[in-house]
């Protein structure tokens, strides 16, 4: 781990937590996300389950946790079961978890390897009646491959045909809507590397420099910090590319008079951070490009004052609108009494705003969590407003990373340039 190891009681707090949601006689499972191939011998970098790390810290594949808080045996309580190590695996892939570290991180005292797992859990399941498994049902996920995961539960169904399955999704997905202060500094310290990385290209970017070379800069300055790097696909977007909302091919070049948005951000300690930011290639913004980009910082501002406990979130996106619907107005873009007579279903603003202003932000930078609900204390949001102008190669967003506080939110990137002079300044210098 590039990180230092996360306080253990972050983890034996949210195991808590997700225990007192648990049905009586019950027994909980999270496995390790599969090492995805490529071709021959390759595979992709691990990623870790974001559930198993949220309840045990552990990251490291073929790892295991189980949890059955009615079981007689304490000790069979909470049990992580890890790959075994051995002197082939140390040699061509370097150390292993020892059952000792993984108490250390995870605060989970009882370890196996993984070939005592089916033979325990066998012990568990015939003292308890439901199983929680777990399914990715995050409401934007469109997956064309079978998990490790949903292998487990066809296999296991089959398996335990008298037992009940129940879903352990809509528990974490509330759950971890809610912020701990150990992770609200863990979002923290990414939002700091990724400023670090803003600050260095700041200095980097004009014309003829190609999107490719801000991506490297970028990724330099987050490794140097400790990050494992980019916390998703950097979009580097100079010109028409800004206008493409998930462009992240990053091989144009930087033309003079023109912007360049950049929604990149860092990770730490796999909790992530994600901003967006929209600058001058040259360094000098144009009235046309000015007017804009106040229209566009103006609707952060306000939606950040919005995005308070009390407003569910839905309506918060709907009032959103109508701030950006006004904006349009006033830089010319949409006709005031066109918007009077348009379809309400379809809004004009579509046409130059069409995707919403905010997400949870935490393990996963589309983190779990629901939109049906009202916002709460000790929730990380993004607010994120755009206006995009095909016909003009412009596209402007701007996107930071908001705690909302009990008395007052909290801009988790405040330190991050944002005023278009703090920006001209910089990048001048």
């Amino acid at each position: 781990m590039k990180y230092p190891p996360i306080d253990k009681r972050l983890f034996i707090k949210n195991r808590k937590d997700f225990v007192n949601k648990m049905k009586p006689n019950s027994v909980a499972i999270f496995l390790s996300n599969d090492i995805m191939p490529t071709n021959a011998d390759g595979t992709m970098p691990f990623v870790q389950n974001t559930n198993l790390l949220y309840l045990s810290g552990i990251d490291q594949e073929d790892s295991i946790l189980i949890i059955a808080p009615d079981y007689h045996d304490e000790k069979y309580r909470e049990i992580l079961f890890m790959k075994e190590t051995n002197e082939f695996i140390s040699i061509w892939e370097g150390n292993k978890l020892t059952k000792k570290e993984c108490t250390n991180l995870s605060g989970i005292k009882t370890v196996h390897w993984n070939n005592k797992f089916e033979s325990i859990l066998e012990k568990i399941l015939s003292k308890c009646s439901n199983i929680y498994f777990e399914k990715n049902e995050h409401p934007r996920s469109v997956n064309r491959v079978e998990t490790n995961q949903e292998k487990f539960f066809k296999y296991f169904s089959k398996k335990y045909k008298n037992h009940k399955f129940l879903k352990s999704y809509p528990i974490l997905s509330n759950q971890r809507m809610i912020k701990n202060q150990i992770e609200i500094d863990l979002i923290t310290k990414a939002c700091k590397i990724t400023e670090k990385g803003f600050r260095r290209i700041l200095n980097f970017v004009r014309p003829n420099v190609w999107e490719y070379e801000i991506e490297a800069e970028y990724i330099h300055e987050f490794i140097k910090n400790k990050s494992k790097g980019f916390a998703y696909e950097p979009i580097i977007a100079a010109g028409i590319n800004a206008c493409c909302l998930h462009y992240n091919i990053n091989n144009s070049i930087c033309k003079d008079n023109e912007m360049i948005l950049m929604d990149v951000a860092a990770e730490f300690a796999n909790y992530k951070s994600d901003m967006t930011r929209t600058i001058p290639i040259n360094g000098k913004f144009s009235s046309k490009q000015l007017k804009i980009y106040n229209a566009v910082l103006n609707v952060k501002n306000e939606a950040t004052k919005i995005l308070r406990p009390g407003i569910s979130i839905n309506q918060y996106h709907i009032e959103i609108q109508k701030i950006m619907e006004s904006e349009l107005i006033n830089i010319g873009l949409l006709n005031k009494n066109e918007v009077r007579k348009q379809d309400k279903k379809n809004p004009l603003s579509l046409k130059y705003f069409m995707h919403g202003t905010s997400h949870h932000l935490g393990l996963d930078v589309h983190d779990v969590g629901n939109f049906d609900c009202e916002i709460e204390i000790g929730n990380v949001f993004t607010v994120e407003p755009g206006i995009y102008i095909k016909e003009e190669n412009l596209g402007i967003r701007l996107e930071d990373d908001i705690l909302v506080g009990e008395n007052e939110n909290i801009n988790l990137m405040n330190e991050i340039p944002i005023l278009p002079e703090e920006i001209e300044e910089l990048m001048n210098k």
